[in-house]
């Protein structure tokens, strides 16, 4: 168990051309966050398919297990020891359609979370899940959610009685939700007494211009760092342990 956790939220901005530039731009963006020393890294939601739900018409714009256009990702996660979360249009191997969060272990394998919590347009293509994955590193207990999982209460608190020390969240936000969303971490954190973190959209999609906000949020709700835009950004913070102990 370590005492210290180094994190890199990455707010993500999706490229045209399909999930193999997706990839590559993925692999680039884990090499920055590993000069941070980053253990984990976060991307938002879709961050691989992007979030334009029109593409999801053609069947090259899902991902499935073991998909060979995962291996760069792999490959990276192999050679610099991080885990790595991304986000993905996935269809498990009966075919049923998931909003997903895949952890890419430096180990070769992988675990998959499923939205539980569709929007209408979501719901045209995607399958509900159960919410949070629930992952350990260094000896730290981390529960990702995907985006509006986030906002409902059930899933906060099943999280922090599971011992989670942190929440993840893969999102795709839009700016008329900043303010909301903000506060969705700040109670996330305090309420449950553990640092939350947000991997935001970068850019805009079709529901509008990001919000941003990616970063980090300390046990006591204050966020400790942000992106400075809405732009492609690497944000990374080290999470202590001891901020933890304080409220528990």
């Amino acid at each position: 168990m370590t005492e210290a956790l180094t994190v890199s939220a990455i707010q993500y901005q999706w490229l045209e051309g399909g999930i193999v530039p997706n990839v590559q731009e993925h692999v680039r963006l884990i090499e920055d966050a590993e000069s941070h020393g980053a253990r984990l890294v976060l991307f938002p939601g879709l961050s691989l398919t992007g979030y334009n739900l029109a593409l999801l018409k053609a069947e090259d714009s899902w991902l499935r297990p073991d998909d060979a256009r995962l291996e760069a990702v792999h490959e990276i996660c192999r050679r610099t020891g991080i885990t790595a979360v991304a986000g993905a249009a996935y269809r498990e191997p009966d075919g049923t359609p998931r909003m997903a969060c895949l952890a890419i272990h430096p180990d070769g394998t992988t675990e998959a979370g499923f939205k539980a919590r569709l929007n209408a347009g979501e719901a045209e293509h995607f399958t509900a899940g159960s919410g949070a994955i629930f992952l350990e590193l260094d000896g730290w207990r981390i529960a990702v959610v995907v985006c509006s999982d986030a906002e409902t209460p059930a899933h906060c608190t099943e999280a922090e009685l599971a011992g989670a020390d942190v929440c993840a969240v893969t999102a795709v936000y839009a700016v008329d939700d900043g303010r909301r969303l903000a506060l969705h971490l700040e109670a996330l954190a305090s309420d449950n007494r553990m640092f939350g973190i947000l991997a935001n959209l970068a850019g805009s999609a079709p529901s509008g211009p990001s919000s941003g906000l990616s970063g980090f949020w300390g046990p006591d709700g204050l966020q400790l760092k942000k992106a400075a835009g809405t732009g492609t950004e690497v944000v990374t913070a080290i999470l202590q342990r001891g901020a933890l102990r304080k409220f528990r």
